[in-house]
């Protein structure tokens, strides 16, 4: 055997190799929004949380928030002023990210996960929940189906501080069942898709070396 063809056979291995692993790291996505062709990174940033802060092409922006109310768009334009590279389609898409992390760990009962995207309060309130499941022996089986749709519906910004909150729409799917100790199914359906409508509300101090934006809100 010549040693050109070995050596073809070995750069042959190794780019099969480097395909594989790819598909390992990338692997496929679900759900029913299409992330966006100008996104340059993942929705998880340091410590694995759900990264939301803007992707670095801010330009496609300007058309989601065209139609927007005058109050919102100003409200983000003085985001911008302390955070310039602030984008709304970043923003949005962390959101999700976070949206479907926070669903899940309540589901599953981690608390670490929870305690890390909360804000105090908001924590409490989940907890309280998780606790009593679990004093009840009651276990969760769920499975996170996508989001349908998600929109900013407001958003404040405090000069004096400097925080932001705003306040996402989101229609999400999901897949839960609410088993006993006996193992029954005693709310939910393993094999239906719910659909909900959640309004949440995300809050950092714009500026800030933290990038992470806490839930201080949730409703409807």
């Amino acid at each position: 055997m010549s040693s050109q063809l070995i050596e073809l056979l070995v750069l042959f291995a190794i780019a099969a190799f480097v395909l594989y692993r790819l598909k390992g790291v990338l692997g496929t996505r679900t759900g029913y929004e299409e992330p966006p062709e100008y996104l340059r990174r993942g929705p998880k940033g340091e410590g694995g949380k759900p990264d939301l802060r803007p992707v670095e092409n801010p330009a496609d922006q300007m058309d989601m928030e065209a139609d927007a109310p005058d109050e919102l768009r100003e409200t983000l334009a003085e985001i911008r002023s302390v955070e310039p590279d602030f984008t709304l389609n970043g923003f949005l898409e962390g959101a999700r990210g976070a949206y479907e992390m926070i669903l899940m760990a309540y589901e599953e009962g981690d608390r670490a996960t929870l305690r890390s995207l909360l804000a105090p309060d908001v924590y409490a309130a989940f907890e309280g929940v998780i606790s009593d499941r679990e004093a009840k022996g009651l276990s969760v089986e769920a499975r996170f189906i996508g989001v349908r749709a998600s929109e900013l519906v407001s958003a404040t910004f405090d000069k004096t501080d400097g925080v932001a909150d705003l306040t996402v729409s989101f229609v999400g799917e999901i897949i839960t069942a609410v088993r006993d100790a006996e193992n029954r199914i005693v709310e939910g359906d393993p094999n239906e898709i719910r659909r909900q409508t959640d309004v949440w509300t995300f809050s950092r101090r714009m500026g800030a070396p933290d990038p992470n934006w806490l839930l201080t809100a949730t409703g409807g």
